[in-house]
């Protein structure tokens, strides 16, 4: 079996003393475990690299979880493309135990935010009993609550520069000519997603699917619902005074 040990003569000193810095930074810092719950957007990934980095976190985002254990031919990504093969859904067992493998690694040694899981009571349920088994629990779920109709007006006044990735908003962060980016010059597109009609449907299926997985750990007394309409610093320090 090959060694998966890395050599530390091969990596730069800076990014040595950067890491060796941040565990000590980190190493006082009390275990969380997060989860994010909140609608396309609801501010959710603006805030997420921020908790991040404040409680020396990691982000555990399924989807891409998933993409990483497929790719590297993990046991249980191999099963996991056996699934996307076939047209089928991944199992819920087969995600909670990418998240289970996951959750070993050092840069989850202080805990994790997970995003784009639980959508389902049944998949909170499953990763209760996984967590309980490591002796950890979700500390707190944080509910970026938002009007249906303050979204719609975020979501649809979007426009990207594809070569980029800039963004822009008709309303609050416009190009300075209509349509055009303001370094190319080249034409601005809206993506699919973001059209009103896409949206209302994104959100009915958000609503229909997550209010019973936030009422399910409402009962645990766990749920912090935020001001997501808010501006983005007003939320961030919403955000604190929960975590603090």
């Amino acid at each position: 079996m090959a060694s998966s040990s890395v050599n530390l003569e091969e990596i730069p000193s800076e990014s040595l003393m950067n890491e060796l810095l941040r565990r000590m930074k980190c190493a006082p810092k009390p275990e969380k475990h997060l989860i994010l719950i909140g609608p396309p957007g609801s501010g959710k990934g603006t805030q997420s690299p921020i908790i991040k980095d404040e409680h020396c976190l990691c982000h555990l985002a399924t989807g891409d979880m998933l993409r990483a254990a497929v790719s590297a031919k993990t046991p249980l990504g191999i099963k996991a493309k056996e699934s996307m093969d076939k047209g089928e859904l991944v199992s819920d067992d087969l995600v909670v135990g990418i998240i289970d493998e996951a959750m070993k690694k050092p840069s989850c040694k202080k805990g994790f935010i997970l995003d784009g899981f639980p959508r389902t009571v049944a998949q909170a349920q499953k990763l209760d009993e996984m967590l309980e088994r490591q002796g950890v629990k979700i500390g707190k779920v944080l509910d970026f609550a938002i009007d249906d109709a303050v979204l719609e007006e975020r979501i649809s006044g979007r426009w990207i520069h594809p070569a980029s990735g800039r963004s822009y908003h008709t309303k609050f962060a416009p190009p300075r000519v209509p349509g055009v980016d303001d370094v190319t010059g080249e034409p601005l597109i809206q993506r699919k997603d973001d059209t009103a009609a896409v949206l209302k449907s994104r959100l009915e299926s958000f609503h229909r699917q997550t209010q019973p997985v936030i009422n399910y750990y409402s009962k645990k007394g766990i749920v912090a619902t935020l001001h997501a309409e808010k501006p983005l610093s007003d939320v961030t320090d919403e955000v604190r005074k929960v975590l603090s």
